[in-house]
């Protein structure tokens, strides 16, 4: 984004989605808890499996913050 654009985050139902891709199940087995996000109302989750791995795709509205997070680790 340019240097002085004024951006306002747009988590509504209407915002650019983008998805990630979680493990489904830790080391040992284990699956993971899914938490609905509070941040944005675009928030689903499916389950697919890629290359036999099953994962968890979330989707997020791409302004939301937890989203940023999850892309940036």
């Amino acid at each position: 984004m340019a240097e002085g654009t004024d951006h306002q985050s747009d988590v509504t139902y209407r915002a650019l989605v983008g998805s990630v891709d979680l493990r489904a199940f830790d080391d040992d087995g284990n699956s993971y808890e899914i938490n609905a996000c509070h941040d944005c109302l675009p928030w689903h989750a499916e389950v697919a499996v890629v290359e036999g791995e099953i994962l968890v795709r979330e989707w997020h509205a791409i302004d939301c913050p937890q989203f940023q997070q999850l892309i940036q680790d």
